[in-house]
């Protein structure tokens, strides 16, 4: 930085070089760079709605809905600042140096199997998730969710949801219907169960009959 012959005086700097280097790499990075790419990066920040990932001297934003298949509250529950990472560029913005970034790309849609995986009339367990006036939503592994309308509950007839199920349960269910384009699937907890209130006249029956 400074060189004064006189005094035999020399002033260094490392940081200097580090901060050259560190944009030399920058350069590279977004000259490099597409769409469409994938790459390691290191995770520097987590926020309420993402995580920056440095992917070479160049930050990007990993938003929350493109880190899995199914819903992540919050960022922190699957990263950590300092873990190294794979990542999708999803789209590159040179002139506001923007990078958005993904990373359930890398990973199959659950969707895209869940057809043949869960196939009509198949039994299946599934986790309640939420309810809601209508009927429940149930999840099959994670990233692939289904519903149970209030009507397929129970044989009997059902006021509220809660009354059945709850958030947290473990139900068997049988698969009505598949649509992965979609991403709905139809489900019924009374198929996979006997219909007692139709069993209960055709006993009668054959009383009657054998009297």
């Amino acid at each position: 930085i400074e060189c004064d012959k006189h005094s035999n005086k020399l002033v260094l700097s490392a940081k200097a070089v580090l901060r050259k280097a560190s944009q030399a790499q920058k350069e590279k990075t977004w000259a490099e760079i597409a769409e469409g790419q994938t790459r390691k990066g290191i995770v520097r920040r987590l926020t309420n709605f993402g995580a920056f990932v440095d992917i070479g001297g160049v930050d990007g934003l990993l938003h929350v809905s493109e880190m899995a298949w199914y819903r992540v509250n919050r960022p922190s529950d699957l990263l950590k600042e300092g873990d190294e990472i794979e990542v999708y560029i999803l789209g590159v913005d040179a002139e506001n140096e923007k990078i958005s970034l993904g990373m359930k790309q890398l990973t199959p849609n659950p969707w895209s199997q869940a057809k043949d995986k869960y196939p009509e009339g198949s039994i299946i367990p599934a986790k309640v998730m939420r309810t809601t006036d209508f009927g429940a939503f149930l999840e099959v592994e994670p990233g692939v969710e289904g519903l149970v309308h209030i009507s397929q509950l129970a044989h009997h007839h059902v006021e509220k949801t809660e009354d059945v199920v709850k958030p947290g349960d473990v139900v068997q269910v049988k698969v009505i219907s598949v649509d992965p384009e979609s991403k709905r699937m139809s489900l019924s907890i009374k198929a996979t169960q006997p219909n007692d209130v139709e069993e209960a006249p055709a006993e009668s029956a054959e009383a009657l009959v054998e009297e």
